[in-house]
């Protein structure tokens, strides 16, 4: 169906990956994973025809169809958001414009052998369902259908990129191309789209740091490392299975051919001045020449390293939250919540996306007020805060290494340059503005920072967003040896089920809290947030 063929990308001196020979065939659900920089989403980008080969070619069908995610949401604010998922079908679209035009003029000489032609085209393409069809995608990926009619404009910026993914899958294509799609969806769409691709017959590929859906999705994964790109059947557990069995043989092998090269030069050193063992000596010499070591080469996967620490104890309640309701104009989002966190709680906030999540955060960090109710943090309490939004941009000319010094005053900039070496920014780098960074390394710094200010409350809203997978890794890791208490808000369901240890979802009808892990949630649950529908007949249930 599709195939590259000895193909490399280079910018300049650097040089992405050379010599990638894989075919991608239909019905098969491709997971394309590496280290930031590897070259993941060039190849997405090679395959569109966005950009071109260094060398090699790329081959499909003629008639392939290529849905491709794109951020441009800009040139259809204008146009109605059912519309434009439509028009990702372009030939259809056209098609069922250009038959509109002809029953608008009536009136003229109607072209019965054009009309003929559209009508092909439209049952083709079975365009009568096409609206129906579009609809319930844009309702999977949770856009109501009372905005369906609406311009693409009234949509949220993440929304809107909700739309357009709707316009790629609606499309129809042979080949559909996303770049970390799962960004900007809540639980409840990531398994709407889990759902999805799990019954598209083309061939897809797909770019993502979520753990979770790379397992749920993927039929084989493509290893972009090394300047290569390696394909593995299975999901992302089994690759990462296969490619450690692989390393090990490989270095098992390089230690037996180590061995085989120390006694050969035993055998030297002990007959070289013995003329009578001369031919020996001679034997063995000759057998060490060739034997041939290759040499294992570096991963190109980097793991930040982030250490989190409590400045001490904090008292036994940690923060109690009591009747906190809050509207933005008409639009009710948190109402009458309370709750109580204790020290050593690991809560994990779910919930669908505008439900309040984040709201309740800023309220627990006092940057907004609550319409109604009281928050109270308990005694000896030091809350450390990740925003979604981060906090860099006041700091745009700032370099990275001044920037953290603020948070550590008192310390030698020795301390500082570790902590930034900790979290992958390198001596070289230390003097890059703050302006410049990445949404990932964005992301490091904040860790970074709470890591030199001790708080013994992390407060995290979507700390996975910007971190590759080895970021997340890294953070779980990182979380998992803080002995302090940690509040989060995450869609990620992979980070959620390795830290949780109380979840509260946050649903139409109120707040469920369940003290366990997010596994033992699901199990309790009897689903894995499929449908609102489902969340909302559970917690009638309950009540």
């Amino acid at each position: 169906m599709l195939s590259l063929n000895n193909v490399a990308k280079s910018y300049g001196v650097q040089q992405l990956f050379r010599d990638v020979a894989l075919q991608f065939n239909k019905g098969r659900r491709y997971g394309l994973v590496g280290a930031n920089g590897s070259g993941k989403s060039t190849i997405l980008r090679l395959i569109s025809g966005e950009e071109e080969v260094s060398e090699g070619t790329i081959s499909m069908p003629r008639k392939a169809r290529v849905g491709v995610l794109t951020q441009d949401h800009f040139r259809f604010e204008a146009i109605p958001i059912l519309d434009v998922v439509m028009m990702g079908n372009a030939e259809l679209w056209e098609a069922m414009q250009a038959k509109e035009a002809l029953l608008e003029n009536a009136d003229a000489a109607f072209d019965a052998e054009r009309y003929g032609e559209l009508e092909d085209i439209i049952m083709h393409h079975d365009g009568y369902t096409m609206e129906a069809r579009a609809a319930q995608i844009l309702e999977g990926l949770n856009i109501p259908a009372a905005s369906h009619r609406e311009r693409l404009s009234t949509l949220s910026g993440g929304y809107k990129l909700r739309a357009l993914m709707a316009r790629t899958l609606a499309a129809d294509p042979d080949i559909l191309l996303l770049d970390e799609p799962t960004n900007h969806l809540d639980i409840l769409s990531i398994r709407w789209l889990e759902k999805f691709l799990a019954d598209f017959k083309g061939v897809a590929l797909v770019v993502s740091h979520d753990h979770r859906f790379l397992n749920n999705v993927c039929t084989h994964i493509v290893d972009v490392d090394y300047q290569r790109a390696t394909l593995y059947r299975g999901n992302y557990n089994d690759f990462l299975h296969q490619k450690q069995a692989e390393r090990q043989r490989r270095e098992a092998e390089i230690k037996i051919r180590e061995k085989e090269i120390s006694d050969h030069k035993a055998t030297v050193e002990r007959f070289r001045s013995k003329p009578t063992k001369a031919r020996q000596a001679k034997s063995a010499a000759k057998l060490i020449d060739k034997i041939v070591i290759e040499e294992l080469p570096r991963s190109s996967r980097r793991y930040p390293k982030f250490t989190l620490k409590s400045c001490r104890p904090s008292g036994k309640q940690v923060i109690e939250v009591e009747g906190v309701s809050k509207a933005y104009g008409d639009n009710q989002v948190l109402s009458e919540v309370s709750l109580t966190v204790q020290r050593g709680d690991r809560l994990a906030i779910i919930g669908p996306n505008g439900i309040g999540k984040s709201t309740l955060l800023k309220i627990m960090m006092e940057e907004i007020a609550p319409d109604e109710g009281e928050i109270e943090w308990g005694y000896e309490t030091h809350p450390g805060y990740f925003a979604q939004g981060h906090e860099l941009s006041g700091a745009a000319n700032e370099t990275i290494e001044s920037w953290l010094w603020r948070y550590c005053p008192a310390q030698p900039i020795g301390f500082v340059r570790g902590a930034l070496a900790r979290v992958l920014f390198s001596k070289e780098e230390v003097d890059k503005r703050i302006a410049t960074l990445s949404g990932g390394e964005g992301a490091r710094m904040v860790l970074a920072r709470l890591g030199v200010e001790q708080p013994n409350v992390l407060v995290l809203d979507e700390p996975t967003n910007h971190l590759d997978l080895e970021g997340i890794e890294s953070l779980v890791e990182g979380i998992r040896n803080y002995d302090g208490t940690v509040i989060f808000v995450s869609h990620d369901r992979w980070f959620v089920s390795h830290l949780a240890t109380r979840v509260l979802e946050i649903t139409p009808t109120g707040i469920e809290d369940f003290p366990g892990s997010y596994d033992e949630y699901l199990s309790a649950c009897g689903d894995d947030h499929l449908d609102v529908d489902a969340v909302i007949r559970r917690a009638r249930r309950r009540k």
